[in-house]
């Protein structure tokens, strides 16, 4: 009697379906935790190739630093005598560069490198002390010094000369004081000038990966860079005054002027500011792999709810009863595509990998649907949903700007063929359970002499 009223019940069958659904949900978040380990294991061979051939680089200076003397009070309030810097910036900064990007694999994964070949030149304008509140006879000019932040030094390919009005002079690895930089060379200068400019030029080959960044030291900062690579992310404090971006690469060019920063060209002692202030380009991988999965992997609700619905209006439609065990398989099915595609994604092409699980995944409940329902028309018609869903799916994936749109007009156009093929049900009578008052069958006639008068013989 229980399974004749699931069978003849809507509202149970309803109840179950949706019961189903929710169950699959287990199974689906299991999925996306398996793509989120998968990226894990991506991100951690990326960064140890990065680690060994360059991390990410920012280019910060060059700085021209004079050490002085004062004295500074100790826990006992006694004067000791102490170091200070003074630090200058130039008065123009230009940076022509290009970027070389690589493509190396570690296993089964992809990793974007670059070599960067970068020609930096400038000047000093002749130093000033004035409003820094340091007595002149306190500066040792001797020990004066030009120092240039490199964020990972391993990245360096080549010695690097430092030319200072027409003198070449070698640089030296660290750097004195930490008021700025962390990491990076310095430059020892024989002579400051005070009355002359110091013009400077030097060449930098460095070894990098993911983006270039640079700080704005000069009072004037002009940055151009080219590269072959056609996905650049321009990213920092300040956006190129005109680039040009296609397929065959980019040409970015910025300049930044000393009103547009929040630090001064001169100070004593730290300053914080500047590595806040940086700018650059990062190379782009539109959507990886891992995110196209983890994409396609959210709408593992829709694709079990729409294919379930499909399934159960042809139930409606056409009396036929399809048992929640064959609805539980189908929905297994769905959710093996997200696995077929996540492994296969990671050996080819991502457009391949999406149709040989889509291919597979249709051609498996096809025949099956078939198995079950035993009509080609209806079974037609399960093709014919599986394969515009899952098309409609591929285009949303590949769309960047317009996926929500595409989005939200595929499940309007969805919901508004539902309602017209539901647009006659008399859905009171359908979800009537058996056995309810509305529902009572009339009771058969009483069999024997019909009712009426008697009469004695």
């Amino acid at each position: 009697m229980q399974t004749t009223w699931v069978k003849q019940s809507i509202s149970a069958r309803l109840v179950i379906i949706g019961f189903l659904v929710l169950v699959l949900l287990i199974p689906s978040f299991m999925v996306q935790s398996l793509i989120h380990e998968r990226q894990a294991r991506r991100d951690g061979a990326v960064a140890e190739v990065n680690q060994k051939w360059g991390e990410s680089q920012t280019i910060n200076g060059p700085f021209l630093s004079v050490p002085y003397k004062y004295h500074q009070k100790d826990a006992s309030n006694r004067l000791i005598p102490t170091i200070g810097y003074a630090h200058f910036l130039p008065e123009k900064l230009q940076i022509n560069g290009e970027l070389l990007p690589e493509v190396r694999k570690r296993g089964i994964y992809e990793i974007i490198l670059y070599k960067s070949v970068l020609n930096v030149s400038g000047a000093f304008k002749p130093i000033s002390i004035k409003d820094l509140k340091v007595a002149p006879e306190d500066f040792v000019w001797s020990d004066a010094f030009i120092s240039l932040g490199i964020s990972d030094m391993k990245g360096l390919n080549d010695l690097i000369t430092f030319e200072v009005n027409g003198q070449k002079i070698q640089v030296q690895p660290g750097i004195e004081t930490d008021d700025i930089l962390s990491s990076g060379v310095s430059i020892p200068l024989d002579t400051v000038y005070s009355n002359k400019e110091m013009v400077f030029s030097f060449d930098l080959n460095l070894n990098g990966s993911e983006s270039l960044l640079f700080a704005p030291v000069g009072k004037e900062t002009t940055v151009n860079l080219n590269s072959t690579w056609p996905d650049p992310s321009f990213v920092g404090n300040f956006l190129p005054t005109q680039h040009e971006t296609s397929q065959l690469g980019f040409d970015a060019d910025w300049k930044i002027l000393h009103l547009n920063r929040n630090f001064s060209q001169k100070w004593t002692g730290s300053n914080n500011q500047i590595n806040a202030s940086t700018f650059g380009v990062k190379l782009l991988v539109p959507v990886d792999e891992y995110q196209k999965n983890m994409r396609t992997a959210k709408y593992a609700f829709m694709f079990i709810g729409l294919t379930f619905l499909s399934f159960f209006m042809i139930e409606l439609l056409n009396k036929k009863l399809i048992h929640p065990i064959q609805y539980l398989l189908i929905g297994f099915s769905l959710l093996v595509f997200y696995t077929l595609l996540l492994s296969f994604s990671e050996q080819m092409a991502f457009k391949y990998a999406y149709l040989i699980s889509s291919v597979a995944t249709i051609g498996l409940i096809t025949s099956y649907t078939k198995g079950v329902l035993k009509d080609k028309l209806q079974t037609g018609i399960i093709f014919l949903i599986l394969v515009l869903l899952y098309a409609y799916l591929y285009i949303v994936l590949q769309l960047q700007d317009l996926a929500l749109m595409i989005g939200s007009i595929g499940l309007f156009s969805i919901l508004s063929l539902v309602m017209y093929l539901t647009r006659k049900i008399d859905w009171f009578s359908t979800l009537q359970l058996p056995g309810s008052p509305g529902n009572k069958p009339e009771a058969p006639a009483e069999r024997g002499e019909p009712k009426g008068e008697t009469t004695e013989g």
